[in-house]
């Protein structure tokens, strides 16, 4: 029986356990979505491409499984690889599939066309096109492979869109096999012995190729072993903060006192994660290429080990895999580091618990206070990148796995498109955007998904007028030259009411718990403008006292 190629692409979709996709629709690949009308793939239409990408983004990073978007040739696709980018950063499971111009055309420059093998290799782990549509279950069962296997990561599929209403004879689509890395009996063995003989380890987890039994696995480790966890940068919800091993999150501006801890280990625990230059406080918490410290790395990408830092004992495995084979070790009767490990989950509730004052009537510490007793475990925390979410990062405990989706890349606009995913995927639980203003209209017009598909998500702006982190450095460097930093903003509550959503701005500390509850009780979706002193830059200092510690 013949099919056209749009047909084949829905059923590949299908037989790989696509249950949603995100797109902005293009001319290019109509054929698929005539395919979509008939099909239960549920599709979110969106208003920007790269806020399109981010949501498929976010639902590869908290289902495991690869999130899919549809864009057109051209502008669409260009404007997708800002999800691109951090979907491959961030090691998320990804495919993104491009409408192409149609194959007489190729190599013309023609409307729209970018060759999209050299453009977007950098952005992917492959980028493919498909010619044939006879061919089109083999490619897609071979993205959804590589999006997930090693370290998992963005897929390209290029589509011309002649070869979309092409009819062709195609086998029927089966679903992928993941190829997993376990480690070896002899790995666990030497692992074991190294830990044993320890006097300071310390464990980093990080990446992705995490679920939930993985969670509970390293949770019953760690305190078998009474060991010290500390989460590397936007990977927080890979253990509970309020467990006494956890010591803090590693990341950007990381609590000293655990910065320390890590640099005198004597045997470093990498579990999962790259430890890349943010994580790393800019490579330098573990010297490169030889670390000081005894480095174990597990990491399920065998070209990732050994790629920065040379470890003393590589194990090739997914850190779900390597941590259900942790089961059987035994802890010593006397374990020498667990007054230590009690220190350091003291030096992080310290560390976390957000300061009462600071310039302006508006002061976040007592807010974030506010959101964390009355907000639930199951709460689903998003962000994109700024100064502002310093006051999230720092100051929220998290507690259960899959509660945050935020990106270790560092891309503004994030938040509010991973916020609209991060609902659909999860209506029964509630979902809090962080975004600050200048973040926020990045992806703002994503507010308008929100509202067509009634996902009543609750944004807080962060509004102090500025590009926060940018005039932080700029204050630092260059003191009272301030350049290409200052913002006109919107009415942001009022804009959400344009939107039909429900709008709230904050003005003082007190205001804002009766806001958030009147956001919450409207079971629209909202945006709770709070305005920020912009002296307010950090937590601990204000623009002034870094402008005048340069000048000092």
């Amino acid at each position: 029986m013949k099919k056209t190629g749009g047909e084949l692409i829905v059923e590949a979709l299908k037989a790989n356990g696509v249950k949603r996709l995100s797109c902005v629709p293009g001319e290019s690949f109509l054929a698929v979505l005539d395919a979509l009308f008939d099909s239960d793939i549920e599709v979110m239409v969106c208003r920007q491409e790269g806020g399109a990408a981010m949501m498929a983004d976010t639902w590869g990073r908290l289902t495991g499984e690869p999130g899919v978007c549809m864009v057109t040739r051209g502008p669409g696709a260009t404007n997708a690889t800002a999800g691109l980018h951090i979907a491959r950063q961030d090691s998320i499971p990804m495919i993104l599939f491009i409408g192409q111009v149609q194959r007489d055309a190729r190599e013309r420059e023609a409307f729209q066309e970018v060759e999209f093998r050299r453009a977007l290799t950098e952005f992917s782990k492959w980028v493919g096109e498909i010619d044939d549509a006879a061919r089109i279950p083999e490619f897609v069962t071979r993205a959804f492979a590589i999006a997930t296997s090693g370290r998992p990561g963005p897929v390209v599929l290029s589509l011309p869109e002649d070869m979309l209403r092409d009819e062709v004879e195609a086998p029927r689509a089966k679903r992928y096999s993941r190829v997993e890395a376990h480690p070896g009996r002899r790995q666990i063995d030497d692992f074991y012995l190294r830990l044993l003989k320890a006097e300071r380890p310390m464990v980093i987890v990080g990446g992705t190729r995490w679920d939930a039994d993985a969670v509970v696995d390293l949770k019953a480790f760690s305190e078998r072993f009474a060991l010290p966890v500390g989460c590397s940068f936007r990977r927080q919800m890979l253990f509970d903060h309020l467990h006494p091993s956890y010591a803090g999150d590693v990341g950007i501006g990381i609590n000293p006192a655990l910065a320390k801890e890590i640099k005198e280990s004597d045997l470093l625990i990498l579990l999962g994660g790259r430890m890349s230059e943010m994580p790393s406080s800019g490579y330098t918490l573990i010297d490169v290429p030889y670390p000081q410290q005894s480095l174990v790395h597990i990491h399920p990408d065998p070209s990732e080990l050994g790629r920065v830092y040379r470890p003393d004992l590589a194990i090739c495995a997914s850190p779900s895999d390597f941590v259900a084979d942790l089961a059987d070790l035994e802890a010593p009767s006397e374990l020498r580091w667990a007054e230590r490990t009690e220190r350091m989950h003291q030096a992080y509730i310290a560390w976390s618990t957000p300061p009462h004052t600071g310039p302006g009537p508006v002061h976040m510490g007592p807010i974030m206070e506010w959101i964390e007793a009355n907000t639930r475990p199951d709460t689903i925390f998003t962000n994109g990148a700024g100064n502002y979410a310093t006051w999230l990062h720092r100051f929220h405990r998290f507690r259960q796995f899959n509660t945050q989706a935020a990106p270790a890349s560092g891309s503004m606009g994030y938040g509010l498109p991973a916020a609209v995913a991060a609902k659909q995927l999860f209506p029964e639980r509630e979902v809090i955007c962080f975004a600050g203003d200048g973040c926020f209209l990045m992806h703002g017009q994503e507010f308008a998904t929100a509202v067509r598909y009634n996902l009543p998500i609750i944004t807080v702006v962060i509004n102090n007028g500025i590009y926060g982190t940018i005039r932080m450095h700029q204050e630092r460097e260059y003191p009272g030259r301030v350049s290409g930093t200052d913002l006109t903003n919107p009415d942001f509550a009022a804009l959400a009411r344009a939107y039909g959503g429900h709008g709230e701005t904050v003005e003082t500390t007190e205001s804002f718990a009766a806001a958030f509850e009147r956001a919450r009780a409207s079971g629209k979706p909202s945006i709770i403008e709070v305005k920020l002193d912009p002296e307010a830059i950090t937590p601990t200092r204000t623009l002034s006292e870094i402008a005048q510690t340069k000048s000092r």
